[in-house]
């Protein structure tokens, strides 16, 4: 069993083509279950996270990193996936997931690559120099740049090592610094998602980057900047 963790937060708009994207995938749907953790939604993103999936729960927890230890919580599977309610998801996504873990025993993360969904030679530009920061961090083994609509855990060692920080900006990246003391962190370049660039379109790329790096620099919290729940424009 695979334990698919997504977060949301008022995504009515963008929710159901990412749960039914989830929902193709080449593996058996009932070698998988799909857990949305709400964050509170004022809209109808738990209503139609209901026709999906198999669980879904208001997180009692703070922020995004909470809601996915919320979810890993009441997950069943061996393996807890992660990604974002605005994400689109390839239909082999799981199946490469399985097979990378199958084949490496000793690898306790997986993350891959990301993919933009909005077109746009800057969209496509801001995301392959991304990647490829990410591939030069773990082939040199610098840094993991990992994300979390993009990352999968063996679930015993995702506990054994405290799961997500839950901070504002830069838990997904944290989480790598504790779980390669555990075994291996590994880069799955065939590990990809869609990936939604509506924060980096609505506000700015230069402007939602610095904020990012602003956060991490202060260790994650900040009350300078609202980045975990803004309110998108529909």
């Amino acid at each position: 069993m695979i334990s698919v963790i997504i977060p949301a937060y008022n995504e009515e708009q963008n929710i159901r083509a990412c749960l039914e994207s989830v929902s193709r995938q080449t593996i058996p749907r009932d070698s998988y279950e799909i857990i949305v953790v709400d964050g509170g939604s004022k809209d109808r993103t738990r209503e139609i996270a209901e026709e999906y999936a198999d669980l879904v729960f208001i997180q009692t927890s703070k922020k995004v990193g909470g809601a996915r230890n919320d979810g890993a919580e009441k997950a069943r599977g061996s393996l807890i996936v992660t990604t974002d309610a605005d994400c689109i998801i390839p239909p082999d996504w799981l199946s490469v997931i399985t097979e990378a873990f199958d084949r490496d025993l000793g690898t306790v993360q997986l993350f891959g690559p990301v993919i933009p969904m909005e077109g746009g030679l800057k969209n496509h530009l801001f995301l392959a120099l991304a990647n490829n920061f990410s591939r030069f961090g773990y082939y040199a083994r610098l840094f993991y740049y990992t994300l979390g609509c993009n990352t999968a855990f063996r679930k015993e060692a995702f506990f054994r090592a405290g799961m997500y920080r839950t901070v504002d900006a830069g838990d997904d990246l944290e989480i790598a610094k504790r779980m390669k003391d555990l075994g291996k962190v590994t880069f799955e370049n065939r590990m990809r998602v869609i990936f939604s660039m509506r924060r980096y379109e609505q506000y700015g790329t230069l402007k939602s980057l610095y904020e990012w790096v602003y956060i991490v620099a202060h260790g994650g919290d900040s009350d300078k900047h609202s980045y975990s729940k803004r309110e998108y424009k529909k």
